[in-house]
């Protein structure tokens, strides 16, 4: 391709090295900001440098922060009994969207080995009585939640689980092994309509 294009196909590569999005969704995208839009793609270009620039994590939980502390972790309004235990810091937002939450979180991004301490600390600080681990269903987080159940006995938290089980629309066939027996296991008694 000629040199007059090298710009546009490395704004095209940075696209598509983001999760989800492929060639030609990449290319369709920097077409749209820089034939049909540029307006939004300095918009962008600004809202990343600011993300970058003021955006980290926060100390307390993992999660992301324009401060020390993120917003929930600096609400007092929040139960200090509840600590829900995720793997992606977009967890957080998604089970705070949900509305059904108002605990605090625990980020497990490290090896299992070097959260057990930090984890035990965050217990005792908060008098969390309950810990909600809140993991993508799987034979290794099963194992994670396992060795976390045995390193955390000691401290009498109760230990509880999301549920698990068929998404609305998703046909039988289409699920792993796992999620059908959790599913059958979890079963619910049919409410009389």
């Amino acid at each position: 391709m000629g040199q007059r294009l090298q710009r546009f196909e490395a704004l095209v590569a940075a696209f598509e090295a983001l999760p989800t999005i492929g060639k030609k969704g990449a290319q369709r995208l920097a077409f749209h900001l820089l034939i049909n839009d540029p307006m939004a793609a300095l918009r962008l270009a600004h809202a990343i440098e600011e993300a970058l620039a003021e955006v980290g994590r926060c100390r307390m939980c993992g999660g992301l922060s324009e401060d020390e502390l993120c917003p929930i972790c600096s609400d007092p309004n929040r139960d200090p009994s509840l600590l829900c235990l995720v793997q992606e810091p977009q967890e957080i937002l998604l089970i705070e969207e949900s509305g059904e939450y108002d605990g605090y979180y625990f980020l497990l991004e490290r090896p299992v080995p070097e959260v057990v301490q930090p984890l035990r600390q965050r217990i005792k600080e908060l008098g969390v009585q309950e810990i909600i681990f809140a993991l993508t269903p799987s034979i290794a987080n099963e194992g994670i939640m396992l060795h976390l159940e045995e390193q955390l006995r000691d401290l009498g938290v109760r230990m509880s689980q999301i549920a698990h089980g068929v998404p609305t629309g998703v046909a039988l066939e289409r699920l792993d092994r796992l999620t059908i027996a959790k599913a059958i296991r979890r079963r619910q008694e049919r409410e009389e309509g």
